[in-house]
């Protein structure tokens, strides 16, 4: 995991993405397992214990391709507004309220390091 977290820190500095050359992915990944879990899963694939109750499946965070279209910009939106921000499933809830927009920052950095995807 600590290899990946470098790979996308040396990532984000060649391509010069701002927004993630502060971004705290090992924080990122905290922040995950305590909001995102009971939905995305631990592994981020979409099976939390809540996904088999809920009309719309969670997003699946491992996959490359799907989390690839997303700017971080879109995932920043998402997490911070809520899913009906980015006109996606309204079960996802903003979470502008629990977290400051450099914990949102750390977040997206760890949902690229899930989905093996650099910054965006």
């Amino acid at each position: 995991m600590k290899t990946s977290i470098l790979a996308l820190t040396l990532l984000a500095a060649t391509t010069g993405s701002p927004a993630l050359l502060a971004a705290d992915a090992e924080n990122g990944r905290t922040l995950y397992r305590g909001y995102c879990t009971q939905c995305h899963g631990l592994e981020g694939d979409g099976f939390g214990v809540n996904a088999p109750d809920m009309e719309v499946a969670p997003k699946d965070h491992t996959e490359t391709a799907e989390m690839q279209a997303r700017s971080d910009a879109d995932l920043f939106k998402a997490i911070k507004q809520g899913g009906k921000a980015v006109d996606k499933s309204v079960l996802m809830p903003n979470w502008d309220a629990n977290m400051s927009d450099d914990e949102i920052r750390d977040l997206v950095a760890y949902l690229r390091v899930l989905s093996n995807t650099g910054a965006k």
